[in-house]
């Protein structure tokens, strides 16, 4: 089973939100996860059991805020383990789950509709947890970071000022378009994990990203083999950037309950020989390491 060793001693407090969508005239769920004093518990959250303190007063003044997008179909758990180490180290996590593209409904997938949801859903997540009446008080005011892997990447480079443009395939008529996204100016660091990024193939569409980056990649990821897109535009803003050996894909999410590795499931699988167990302390500490930098004093 996996465990997190760092910061073991503190419990991690969770906060269930229902985020209107205006635009959709639907809900996003998300989940606000924060240090505090009392007591955790083991809690289900589908197939993942996490040890948190359900609705607990947050502990801490001045938490910065860190919102997690995940990947095509996927789900916000499937990062508890960095979410988890981020809490326990002195950040507040707000973990959201993409309507339309998530295991619960992957209706859009694919769609250009999807590429403009995504950032509007963090967006409104991000207004959501600054707005909380428990945790809103104790948050580094303005300022966020967000974490995306695989189009989770994608959503959070759109949200901090990419420009992207859909593939013929994803509109209604078959005619590539500029999509237009929000441009979220709190957003002042980025968590890139095996980015997919094909939809800023135009040079200069992201220019406009002025956030710091955290970028790494899979040696051996077949699936979004973006790097270098992402290195063209935004090498004077990548601080901290690993290839990492071996590594595929999804190598850079939590490891499976034993009860979801199975071959047909290629999330839950790594290439022979990569130990994900391992890597998620290394990569736990490093991500820790880099947001610390990143917004210090980002509130001045």
């Amino acid at each position: 089973m996996y465990k997190e060793a760092m910061h073991e001693a503190r419990a991690v407090g969770c906060r269930a939100l229902q985020v209107q969508d205006p635009v959709s005239q639907g809900a996003i769920s998300a989940w606000l996860l924060y240090p505090t004093g009392a007591l955790a518990r083991a809690v289900s959250f589908g197939p993942y059991q996490v040890d948190v303190a359900l609705d607990a007063q947050p502990d801490g003044e001045l938490l910065p805020l860190v919102a997690v997008s995940h990947g095509n179909g996927g789900s916000p758990w499937t990062h508890r383990g960095t979410a988890l180490h981020l809490a326990r180290a002195g950040f507040a996590v707000a973990l959201l789950e993409h309507p339309g593209n998530s295991r619960s409904d992957n209706r859009l997938a694919h769609t250009a509709q999807n590429l403009c949801d995504r950032p509007r859903h963090l967006a409104l997540v991000l207004d959501a947890a600054f707005a909380d009446l428990a945790l809103g008080p104790r948050l580094l005011a303005g300022v966020a970071a967000v974490l995306g892997h695989s189009i989770g990447a994608y959503t959070a480079l759109a949200l901090a000022g990419g420009r992207p443009r859909s593939f013929p395939k994803e509109e209604p008529d078959g005619q590539s378009r500029s999509l237009q996204v929000p441009r979220d100016p709190r957003v002042r660091a980025l968590v890139l994990l095996a980015p997919a990024a094909a939809w800023f193939l135009e040079a200069g569409s992201l220019g406009g990203v002025t956030a710091q980056i955290f970028l790494r990649t899979g040696a051996l990821d077949s699936i979004a083999p973006h790097r270098e897109l992402v290195m063209r535009d935004l090498a004077a803003v990548i601080t901290d950037e690993q290839i990492v050996p071996n590594a595929g894909h999804f190598s850079f999410q939590s490891p499976f309950p034993q009860s979801m590795i199975r071959p047909d499931f290629p999330p839950s699988q790594d290439p022979p020989g990569f130990d994900r167990v391992s890597y998620q302390c290394q990569l736990n500490a490093e991500v820790e390491a880099f947001l610390r930098g990143a917004l210090r004093g980002a509130d001045r």
